[in-house]
Order: C-alpha cells, then structure tokens, then sequence
C-alpha cells in the first residue's frame, strides 16, 4: 500500500545517492578521460554533441533532463557527466596488455571518431589516458620506460595493498597526462570505484586550481587597496573639517571596489576550497600507502598544492579583513562627520537663540513707542470730544480734558498689551 501525498521532489532526492554509480571493470582496460568546462550554454552544448554520436550508432538519445549517460558504443564505451562547472567525458576499452612495456600502449581515445571528437564543446581543462593492467608480468622498470617518466615517477599500494598506482602528473606530448593501474586482485565492482576515484583526483585538482589565477590577480588588487586604505587613515587623522568630505567620497569609492572584487572572485575561491576538500577525500579513499623509495600521491599532493591552497585561502581572508577594516574606517570617518554636523547645529542653535533674544529686546522697544502712538490718537480724539462737550455745557476746556486723560490713557493702554503679551505667551 502506498502513501498518497508525497513530496514532488522525493523520487530525484532518493535517487541522488545513486548518482554517477561507478561500472564494473576487468583488466586490461584502457583509458581516455576529458575534462571540458565551459559556461552553462557549452554544457548544454555537450548534451547535444553526445546525442548526435548516439544517433550515429543508432542507439537511444539522451534524456533531456539527464547529468549521466554511460553506453555501450560498440568500439569504445562512453561516459558521460555534467557537472555544475564543466563536463566530463571518459571513453573506455578493453586492449591487448601483450608487450605493453616494449612499445607505447593504444589508448581509448584512439576508437573514438577524430571528427566528433574535435567537436567537444568548451575548453579542456584536463586529460588523463589510464591503462588498468593485471600485476602479473609488470613493474614500474617496464611503466617508465614506455609510459611515465622516471623523473618525476609517483606511486603507491592502493586498495588496501591490492594493486598498484603509477603515474607522474605531467603532460606529455599528445597532451594527456598518464597513470598506470595495475589492479592485481581487485574486483571488478571496487576496481570500478578506485578507476572512478583516482579520475576524480586528477578532475577535481585541476578544478581547484582555477581558483590560483584569480587569487593571484586579487592579490595585486588587494595591495593597491590596502595602500590607499592606509594613506586614507593618515589623512582622516590630520584632516579638517573641510577636507572631510572627499574623504569621505574616495573611502566610498574604495569600498565599492573591494565589495566589487570580492562579489566577482567570492564564487570562485569557495569553489576552489570545495574541489580541494575533494581531492582529500579522493586519496583517503583509495587507501594508498608507501612503494619503497616513491612518493604517494597523497604526499605528492601535499607537497605541490599546499602553496596553492594556501593562497587561495590567504586571498580570502585578506578580502574579509579589508572589508571590515574599511567598514570600520567609514564608520568612525561618518561618525565624526555627523558629530562635527550636530557641533554646528548647536551653534546655528545659539545663534538664533541669540537674534531671538534681541528681536525680542527691539519688539520691547518698537512696544513702547507703540503705546505713545495708541496714547497720542486716543488722546486727539478725547480733545475733538470735549471740544465738542464744551458747547453744550461741559466745564473742561478741550486742552485740559486732554492733559487729563493722557496719563490714564496711556495706563490702559500699557495694561491692555501687557494683558495681551500673557495670554499669548502662556497658549
């Protein structure tokens, strides 16, 4: 009985851990594996390219969905993954292992269709040709002297001691580096792991080191950066307040440029660090351990991607600690901007405190006169009323009835603008 309600997304979920399952190989077996990156258009690119050599052979075409096809295509085996960055191709084929230390060995890629094959789409970024031999009738003296060159010769005792690894990790001439296993007793099943394993060391170290590039050019970038943050920081020490400002636009600038680098090379150094975790993994996993007077390819890897790592990881931390040095300058640069802004603001206070109290002082002013003034009509209208008065009786004369009603005019009036100035003053 089955549940009704299931998640959309369970049956690719589940089906994940089963992604690019290794195939079971036989000795002898050679080898051809290409390493294509490119951006998403060249790996889609890819998905066509394999479907028109299965139509060639007649055989079905590759889902449009898929990231793995491996097939049967008759001269050769082919497999084929798309990864987030690149694409890999890995051709296969079993070879007549006869004299293989006498003269220089077929390899896989030889069956392959010269014509399709130039067609890959996107840039090789590594090639690895890998003949899987039985131990019987072969040894390094026999390895070197076709294959590998012995200046530069690395090996090891893999699976648990079961076989052996030969190789040199150089580029030779058909532009394919070469590695030699020599499976003993092995499985088929786990030698299809330890094939699939050592090819991801050789994929994913090359991956890692796309990241060298770019931290190196971070790097020149970096120092101009931190020479104009330090010429930045003396001249916020001694600037003046009018100074401030194109400061404060040059520390803008600089920060935009070091938040514009680290967006551009972030993706790539986090990249990088996740193909090296890979490759660590990748040698615990094929369980090497010492051929007397060789390196591993674990010590190799130590030896030689160390440096790279190192800068890879120093460019990072060097953009993080800019950053935050820059934050950290821009805050303390804003804040004495904006104290210096608020010190101003206090005096441009003051200072209409200041003209305040003065209109105040001359509204005083401009109030008495104004009281003479309200006084003096009050008072010429008073004297055209007893003028008038005087005629029907009133015993004042018009100059006396206004001498006497000056005082108390101009009394009323003071009271009636006091009363006033209050009644505002206190609302």
């Amino acid at each position: 009985m089955q549940l009704k309600n299931s998640h959309p997304q369970r049956i690719a979920l589940h089906n994940e851990i089963h992604a690019r399952p290794p195939e079971a190989m036989t000795a002898p077996l050679a080898i051809s594996h290409i390493v294509m990156v490119g951006d998403a258009q060249a790996r889609e690119a890819s998905r066509a390219h394999i479907a028109t050599l299965l139509r060639d052979h007649h055989l079905p075409q590759p889902d449009a969905q898929s990231t793995h096809i491996r097939m049967d295509v008759g001269p050769f085996r082919i497999r084929w993954e798309l990864h987030t960055e690149f694409v890999t191709w890995t051709f296969s084929r079993a070879f007549d292992a006869e004299g293989f230390g006498e003269r220089e060995p077929g390899a896989a890629i030889e069956a392959v269709p010269q014509a399709w094959l130039d067609g890959l789409p996107g840039q090789c970024l590594a090639s690895l040709h890998l003949w899987v031999l039985p131990t019987q009738g072969f040894g390094s003296t026999s390895l070197v002297k076709h294959v590998l060159n012995e200046d530069t010769l690395v090996a090891s005792t893999v699976a648990d001691g079961h076989g052996e690894v030969y190789t040199d990790f150089a580029i030779h001439a058909d532009g394919f580096s070469r590695m030699v296993l020599l499976a003993g007793s092995i499985a088929p099943r786990r030698l299809g792991r330890l094939v699939q394993r050592l090819l991801e060391i050789d994929t994913y170290r090359m991956a890692a080191l796309l990241g060298l590039p770019a931290a190196r050019e971070a790097s020149a970038e970096l120092a101009y950066a931190e020479r104009e943050l330090a010429e930045l920081a003396g001249a916020i020490r001694v600037a003046g307040r009018d100074e401030e400002p194109q400061l404060l636009d040059r520390l803008t600038k600089l920060a935009g440029q070091v938040e514009s680098q680290y967006a551009t090379t972030h993706s790539r150094f986090s990249a990088s660090s996740a193909y090296f975790e890979l490759v660590d993994r990748r040698i615990a996993d094929i369980s090497e351990a010492r051929l007397a007077g060789l390196q591993t390819i674990g010590e190799f890897m130590e030896r030689r991607l160390s440096p790279a790592r190192a800068t890879c990881e120093w460019a990072t931390r060097r953009q993080d600690a800019l950053s935050q040095r820059v934050s950290r300058i821009s805050n303390l640069l804003r804040t004495r901007v904006e104290i210096e802004q608020q010190q101003s603001s206090q005096a441009l206070l003051a200072t209409m405190n200041t003209r305040q109290g003065l209109q105040l002082k001359l509204q005083a002013t401009v109030e008495g006169l104004s009281v003479a003034a309200i006084t003096y009509y009050i008072v010429g209208l008073v004297s055209y009323l007893a003028k008038g008065a005087h005629g029907v009786g009133w015993p004042w004369s018009a100059e006396s009835t206004a001498a006497t009603a000056i005082p108390v005019v101009a009394l009323a009036v003071w009271w009636s603008l006091r009363r006033l100035h209050s009644k505002v003053f206190s609302d």
